[in-house]
């Protein structure tokens, strides 16, 4: 604990050049012996200096500074979990979208067949194969009136299967 103290180390380490550029002034020979003491006593020094005072404010720095990252992690974490939830939504939404694209997909997909049974009616019709009903005067609004109604009926028992199936909102 007494290391983490960083100011008292500073103060020490400022103390220890001094006490070197002054012994290193007087004269060389001196240099050796006095910098094994100076480590010695440095050591020594900052063992006797630290009280109780001096742990207990760097306790108290050490548990602000925890309590500080456990409030970060804890905003991190509450983000994490709020992007999370907003990701979920999205999903939610992107798959009410796909759902109702699918629902209209299906819609178009019977009335399209509907038509083509109508189309289909009309091609047989309109080929020059040799029937009575050509002779007929004025059949040709009968026949396009029932194969329309035929097919509309069709489209409408296909739909209403589908939504018997749940396959189409109501």
């Amino acid at each position: 604990m007494a290391q983490l103290y960083l100011t008292r180390k500073w103060i020490q380490n400022q103390q220890s050049e001094a006490l070197l550029g002054a012994t290193a002034s007087n004269s060389i020979i001196t240099l050796a012996p006095n910098y094994s003491r100076l480590g010695s006593t440095r050591s020594a020094s900052l063992i006797t200096s630290s009280d109780g005072h001096d742990v207990e404010d760097l306790e108290m720095l050490l548990e602000a500074y925890f309590m500080q990252l456990d409030g970060i992690r804890n905003k991190i974490l509450s983000v994490r979990e709020y992007i999370d939830d907003t990701e979920d939504y999205v999903n939610i939404q992107l798959d009410n979208q796909r759902n109702e694209l699918i629902q209209l997909q299906l819609t178009l997909t019977i009335a399209s067949f509907a038509i083509a049974v109508e189309t289909l009616i009309a091609g047989v019709f309109g080929m020059n194969i040799p029937c009575h009903l050509y002779k007929i005067h004025g059949i040709f609004a009968p026949i396009l009136g029932g194969t329309s109604a035929m097919c509309f009926l069709l489209f409408l028992l296909m739909l209403g299967y589908a939504r018997w199936k749940k396959l189409l909102g109501s």
